[in-house]
């Protein structure tokens, strides 16, 4: 995940601010303006339920890639508000179906276009639609602003829109167009078979499945040993799945790893995962003609090209603001 620039942090902040900030849930203010907690615990949820399901054992790496991912986000924010800051008389205006265009992208990047489970999530940080609505126009407003700041930047020339097009096609397709076949075997935290069975020891048992199938066991034996699901008779096979119908942090996993890797132990709610992907069809990619398209991988490229001086830019912006950090 990428690193942004460090922000200055006052050395010292009384008792009395920090006591009023945590009781706002306030992560930091910049110049005034605030970032709340609650915009952070929603920018991280996917990263953070991606990486519960990676890491059942809550391993050291857990934390580290957790807390980098929280940092990152809460840097962007900040960055986010002192552009805003910046240019807070010039009245950028960005149209409606463009924030709609947006919203619908996040939703099928990290909800696997499940609008009812990104409502949850929005529910469950305290966020109203109209106010997340809000923060992706706001962000909207950062892009067109940089691009004005940087509007001389060299154009992309088709050539580096072909490259740039290719790296980003497969971003850019439908994925709720994606199916899969793959076997997998699910062991419960708690067998009812065996009222011995705890969480601890199921995770055990599925961790020494792993181990067998590295070692270049039988899928499907195993399957029939040990899965406790509908499909264990059949070794485990499930055939032409849509990626709508898997989880958003599973279907991540198996759209991002090489066909024939061991996944697992996945964690959820009930249970452990392993899977092995045996085949991958993805959804289709738009043309680069499209002229939504095309303006999405021009920015791309323009933005790359203008990435050292904005990141000179937004230093300069942060050694004169007044930055209180809490997270």
């Amino acid at each position: 995940m990428k690193h942004l620039i460090s922000i200055l942090i006052p050395l010292v902040l009384s008792a009395a601010l920090a006591s009023a900030i945590e009781l706002n849930g306030i992560a930091a203010k910049i110049n005034g303006r605030v970032v709340t907690k609650n915009e952070v615990a929603f920018a991280l949820a996917p990263i953070r339920s991606y990486l519960a399901t990676k890491y059942p054992r809550k391993t050291p790496t857990y934390f580290k890639e957790l807390e980098e991912a929280r940092n990152n986000i809460l840097n962007e924010l900040i960055e986010r508000e002192l552009v805003l800051y910046e240019f807070n008389d010039i009245g950028a205006q960005i149209p409606e179906h463009i924030i709609d265009s947006e919203i619908r992208r996040k939703v099928r990047a990290d909800y696997n276009n499940n609008v009812n489970l990104f409502r949850e999530e929005l529910q469950s940080k305290g966020l109203s639609f109209k106010k997340y609505r809000e923060l992706i126009h706001r962000q909207l407003i950062v892009q067109a602003m940089r691009a004005q700041q940087f509007s001389d930047t060299p154009p992309a020339t088709p050539e580096e829109l072909r490259q740039e097009y290719k790296k980003m096609s497969q971003e850019l397709r439908d994925t709720s167009k994606d199916q899969c076949d793959f076997q997998k075997i699910y062991i419960p935290k708690i067998d009812e078979d065996n009222l011995l069975s705890t969480p601890e020891n199921q995770l055990e048992i599925t961790e020494s499945i792993v181990a067998q199938l590295k070692d270049g066991a039988d899928f499907a034996e195993l399957a029939l040993e040990y899965s406790k699901d509908a499909w264990a008779d059949e070794g485990g096979l499930h055939t032409e799945v849509q990626r709508v119908d898997l989880s958003p942090v599973i279907a991540t996993m198996i759209f991002e790893e090489p066909t024939g890797t061991v996944l697992g132990p996945l964690e959820d709610a009930g249970g452990f995962h392993i899977i092995v992907v045996n085949k991958k069809v993805l959804g289709p990619s738009p043309a680069l003609s499209d002229p939504e398209v095309r303006n999405l991988v021009r920015r791309n490229v323009e933005r790359e090209k203008s990435s050292a001086r904005y990141q000179r830019w937004i230093t300069d912006l942060k050694r004169k603001a007044m930055i209180v950090r809490k997270m």
